[in-house]
């Protein structure tokens, strides 16, 4: 009974529970930096597709500038009568009757910024929508609902990316989750602690478009555990064969 309770034990609350205090831990200190913004984070990555509207006092002038296209944003649906603008490998739009316009290195602000430069020797009143429209996140690894994930807002926490990933199945690694993002200087890998409180404060606790969670397995999976498995299965099978030992006996 000992040895089989020592090889299929429970899995420890510390590896499930998120948001702990682990301060009172031993030689434990802080893994994450502190969060400086929030907002505009997030750089412009080619292939991202942008939504850009150019409206004035004149309808006419505004239609010029609004050339209705269909583009093909993934998940094979067609996107029609919206005015999508795809950001190619040297980081540039073709917008109506501009030409190209850069936005290595923006933001969306930043993007914005260089849009409305960019228009200023033809307009002079008008109101310009830019936004990114493609807000989409990945989970992969011991996530209930694998896959790519639409973002409810510009910006979520890893906690609400994590739900909408369907959560974290009782043998996914919380403790170790892997967080890749794309930067500009190419793509960055982080370890993330979901059980540390400390996480709420820190540069990871934002997700952002593009971002990819990944969450590995414990060895209870790998030696083929499932969900159901408890402890009490164990016990029952080993009373019911000593019971029936004690029987033939």
């Amino acid at each position: 009974m000992v040895l089989v309770s020592s090889l299929f034990s429970c899995i420890p609350q510390k590896e499930i529970v998120l948001l702990q205090d682990h301060s009172s831990d031993k030689n434990y200190s802080n893994p994450y930096s502190e969060m400086k913004s929030i907002t505009d984070q997030y750089i412009l990555q080619p292939n991202d597709y942008l939504f850009i509207n150019v409206s004035t006092p004149d309808e006419k002038i505004s239609e010029f500038f609004n050339q209705r296209r269909s583009n093909n944003m993934g998940g094979g649906q067609q996107n029609q009568n919206f005015f999508y603008y795809q950001i190619d490998d040297s980081m540039n739009i073709d917008f109506p009757y501009v030409g190209n316009i850069n936005l290595k290195g923006c933001n969306v602000v930043n993007g914005k910024e260089r849009v409305k430069d960019a228009l200023k020797p033809f307009l002079k009143e008008y109101n310009l929508t830019f936004k990114l429209a493609t807000n989409t996140f990945t989970a992969l690894g011991e996530f209930r609902s694998q896959g790519v994930h639409n973002m409810t807002k510009e910006q979520i926490t890893i906690f609400e990316a994590v739900a909408l990933a369907g959560g974290v199945t009782p043998y996914g690694k919380q403790k170790k989750l892997q967080l890749l993002r794309q930067l500009p200087d190419g793509p960055v890998t982080y370890t993330v602690d979901l059980t540390d409180k400390n996480i709420v404060n820190s540069e990871y606790y934002f997700i952002y478009p593009n971002d990819m969670l990944y969450v590995r397995p414990m060895r209870a999976k790998q030696f083929g555990i499932g969900e159901s498995f408890s402890l009490g299965i164990i016990t029952g099978l080993l009373a019911l064969y000593i019971t029936l030992d004690s029987l033939i006996k």
